[in-house]
């Protein structure tokens, strides 16, 4: 009896057991197969959260498509010839690693080239094509090709060698005009593609595609003269000789800009490409389509771009701005309205002004008589705008400034704060240089500390066999015609503080005034 017990309790106990089980398994539901028998499109389920920025690759794709499509019709193949000899006209020597494109592939830039290729686009309906000026320059017959085949001769309307811009017309009419973009609104990182017909005509109307790399681009080896552009927009987009003067397209289709330069060691596309503004040139081609050629209006001033100490020299917390050097002439437009050397230009008619050729792109194009209101920026932070009429560029003086006479003394005070040497100037030293005159009297500058805060300011100390000189005129914007004016000009300066000195700089043929601001030395 007490046996049977047992396995009665026994079997209680195992069915127990298998109902807790069952109970287990049912509400942990564990999986009917292993995780290596799951069909391998289950195995890892993946739902990242949408980019609202981002476009499917297919879609920017088509949109690629779709602007090759709408623009290349526009866009033109130029071969330039020169049948008989001119005139050599010098060619600037590009430093490497600058190369304008030109001509066909390997062909260097020569004074006088035989034969060469280009690109350009159509701008209107009855045959007006903007091209760069090196494309055409120096030839006397071009041909150009369009998109369907047709070939014309073309002549030159009008060409700007400073902002290698060329206006070209053929005779023909119904034709495909390039549709014309916002330059200024252009963002770095934005797509662009390029177009034209680089290495000639075996690769015409290539198409290639890249981004925005930057803005406000200046090419030294380029520059022709103070007019030449400084504004380029880089990209890398691939382009190479023979894609010059071909239109830089937004994603919408519209001429951003003309091809115009790569930087390259080898003359072939390495990464860095270059684009004239579309503003600049419509501005640029406007002219040349109405009379021919550009007429630039003027400040009457000379400048270079503010540093930090200018910044903060005139109380403004970001770099930025044009540094006033000087006056073209003592008539100069911008001295009668009241700016002084030292201001710094910030904004032109409401048009920020943050590097110099922004302003010559802002005041250049203006007319020659228009009245524009210029801001400006002052020690401590004073803000002044004064109202400037502009004159014709081509009438501003090259030399700038004049210069001074008088004594013989040093005094130790200032090399501190300066880290120069001084001394007075001699009626016999400026006897010797009609350029020295009562207006720019000053101390001359003697000796340079290697150590000192003006070491990398670009001065020199005075050397008569070479006819060089610098002599200080104003201190902080007060004048001062000998050390001890100086002297006294300096004495509340403290020391880490921005001061401000007009110099007076001789070199042999040349004169000028700039200013050049520093941290003041000392303890």
């Amino acid at each position: 009896m007490s046996r049977k017990r047992e396995w009665i309790k026994f079997g209680s106990l195992v069915g127990i057991t298998l109902a807790l089980a069952v109970a287990f398994i049912s509400v942990v539901d564990l999986p009917k197969r292993s995780l290596a028998q799951q069909p391998t499109s289950q195995r890892i389920e993946n739902r990242p959260a949408p980019i609202a920025a981002a476009q499917p690759v297919v879609d920017l794709g088509n949109a690629f498509t779709a602007v090759a499509e709408a623009v290349r019709p526009s866009v033109v193949y130029i071969a330039s010839e020169r049948r008989v000899e001119a005139r050599s006209q010098r060619q600037p020597q590009l430093p490497a690693p600058f190369d304008r494109f030109f001509g066909q592939p390997g062909e260097q830039i020569t004074p006088q080239p035989r034969a060469g290729s280009g690109s350009g686009f159509l701008i209107s309906q009855d045959g007006y094509i903007i091209t760069n000026n090196h494309v055409v320059e120096g030839f006397d017959r071009l041909s150009v090709q369009l998109f369907d085949k047709r070939r014309f001769d073309a002549t030159v309307v009008g060409r700007d060698p400073d902002t290698d811009v060329a206006v070209i017309k053929i005779d023909a009419s119904g034709l495909p005009a390039a549709s014309l973009g916002d330059s200024d609104s252009l963002r770095v990182g934005e797509w662009v593609l390029a177009i034209g017909n680089p290495l000639g005509d075996q690769f015409s109307f290539t198409v290639t595609a890249g981004i925005v790399s930057g803005r406000g681009r200046g090419l030294r080896g380029l520059q022709r003269s103070q007019w030449s552009i400084g504004d380029f927009i880089q990209t890398d987009a691939a382009i190479n000789p023979g894609n010059s003067g071909g239109p830089l397209v937004n994603i919408r289709g519209q001429v951003v800009g003309v091809n115009a330069a790569i930087a390259s060691e080898t003359g072939l596309y390495s990464g860095y490409s270059f684009a004239i503004p579309m503003n600049l040139v419509r501005t640029v081609a406007d002219q040349l389509i109405k009379d021919g050629k550009v007429t630039r209006a003027a400040l009457g001033v000379t400048v270079q771009e503010a540093d930090d100490e200018d910044a903060e020299y005139v109380g403004m917390t970001d770099v930025r701005g044009v540094l006033v050097q000087g006056f073209a002439s003592e008539d100069s437009p911008s001295k009668r309205a009241g700016m002084e050397v030292g201001d710094v230009i910030v904004d032109i008619d409401g048009n920020p002004v943050n590097y110099v050729a922004q302003l010559q792109q802002i005041v250049g194009f203006k007319r020659p008589g228009q009245q524009v209101n210029v801001t400006v920026m002052r020690r401590g932070g004073v803000k002044k705008t004064l109202q400037v009429r502009l004159i014709e560029a081509n009438e501003e003086p090259t030399e700038v400034a004049q210069a001074d006479t008088p004594d013989a003394s040093a005094a130790p005070d200032y090399q501190g704060k300066l880290g120069l040497g001084l001394q007075d100037m001699t009626a016999q030293f400026a006897s010797q240089d009609e350029r020295l005159t009562d207006d720019t009297r000053g101390p001359i500058i003697s000796d340079i500390d290697p150590n000192g805060p003006a070491r990398d300011e670009g001065f020199v100390p005075v050397t008569p066999q070479r006819g060089w000189v610098d002599v200080i005129t104003h201190v902080d914007g007060q004048r001062v015609r000998n050390v001890s004016e100086l002297e006294r000009a300096l004495a509340d300066v403290r020391p880490g503080a921005i001061v401000s000195l007009q110099v007076f700089q001789i070199r042999a043929d040349q004169a000028a005034s700039r200013v050049v601001r520093m941290r003041a030395g000392g303890k």
